[in-house]
């Protein structure tokens, strides 16, 4: 059996670990193994597909692997539903107070409540939305 052989063995096995556990170094660690397979299959022995698996590896590992891992956990670009309300500016239609009250966010006429329990904001006033909670609008005074 040649050596290629077994950097396929070794690619196939990392392969299924890397299904398994979802961390992206085992995958990379596969390719590597493709990759010194390759060499194997060309003729080259075995001290020249230990250095390209090594390549390989340390490439993947070093470079590829953290670029994904930021790419994957950024924040989306797009909020959207109630989450894309929070931040907005809305006018008050009807007194806000601690426990009750309206705001027009966009074209929409929303329950709310203020952010600040002793505070009453009037009619007419502008507010930015702080979050909402359930289907009402926790507003603060824009300064």
């Amino acid at each position: 059996m040649g050596w290629w052989m077994a950097w396929l063995v070794l690619a196939a096995l990392a392969g299924v670990a890397e299904l398994m556990t979802t961390t992206l170094a085992l995958g990379l660690v596969a390719v590597a193994a493709v990759v010194a397979a390759v060499v194997g299959g060309a003729g080259l022995g075995l001290p020249f597909q230990i250095a390209a698996f090594a390549v390989a590896a340390g490439a993947g590992l070093g470079v590829v692997r953290p670029l994904a891992v930021r790419h994957i956990r950024q924040p989306p670009l797009l909020r959207t539903g109630t989450s894309a309300l929070v931040g907005r500016p809305a006018t008050v239609t009807e007194e806000v107070t601690p426990l009750a009250g309206r705001v027009r966010i966009g074209g929409e006429v929303w329950s709310a409540r203020s952010y600040d329990e002793a505070q009453v904001i009037p009619v007419g006033c502008p507010v930015d939305v702080f979050a909402i909670e359930g289907a009402t609008a926790v507003v603060h005074p824009r300064e």
